[in-house]
């Protein structure tokens, strides 16, 4: 008897807590912007900047517009990615719990499976193509440079990218789940745990970032 009312416990609980999530993601204030992001990134487009050469011109806008929020080039690392059977690889310039910002691309040609989030995700071509073929389509698409795809909360497609294909990408949501689909390959399929340890290290570097932030904001000190 004990046993039915834990579950029954648990069946209610969850879609309380996961309508509690929800409604914290929807109203809280965020320090980013799908727009606001994919700026920079035509920005660096409309200075004749593409590709890899464009890296340093976004880094360092971000840090400007966003003064403690974007990791130090001296912490800055890229680090392969593995995920729904495409690689590719990934510089973090800022994660937290529901926001991140990442330079990411593939020199080679590679295609696979988008991952199902619970979060928001937009990308903003630099150099290269990236084709999309979503769920319950029968017909893809293709996205060049200075085109910013959109991939919402709960959306599933076959993704495609060419060589030299480079992009710069925010997510908005629960971030920590993403990591589920982000590992999974690195655990099961390559078992590069040196490659997932990394991952860790960057996104907790990211997380202290922002901790330590958020405290000297709260306590009136300049950030920068």
């Amino acid at each position: 008897m004990k046993r039915w009312r834990g579950l029954v416990t648990v069946l209610f609980l969850l879609p309380v807590l996961l309508v509690s999530v929800h409604r914290y993601l929807l109203d809280k204030s965020y320090v980013f912007s799908a727009d606001a992001v994919a700026s920079v990134a035509t920005k660096a487009l409309a200075k004749g900047l593409n590709g890899s050469d464009s890296f340093d011109f976004i880094i360092e806008e971000m840090q400007r517009q966003y003064p403690g929020h974007i990791q130090a080039k001296s912490n800055l690392r890229w680090v392969f990615v593995n995920c729904g059977g495409w690689m590719g690889a990934m510089l973090m310039l800022h994660a937290s719990v529901t926001e991140y910002v990442i330079l990411f691309g593939t020199a080679v040609n590679t295609s696979g499976h988008s991952g199902r989030y619970y979060a928001n995700i937009t990308d903003t071509l630099l150099s290269g193509s990236f084709r999309q073929w979503q769920e319950g389509q029968v017909k893809s698409e293709m996205f060049v440079p200075g085109d910013t795809i959109y991939h919402y909360w709960g959306e599933v497609a076959a993704v495609e990218w060419t060589a030299d294909t480079w992009m710069l990408e925010y997510g908005r949501g629960l971030i920590p789940s993403t990591l589920i689909f982000a590992l999974a390959d690195t655990i099961f399929s390559t078992t590069d745990l040196y490659n997932m340890l990394v991952i860790l290290c960057q996104y907790g570097s990211c997380l202290w970032l922002e901790l330590t932030t958020t405290v000297l904001q709260l306590f009136g000190y300049p950030v920068v």
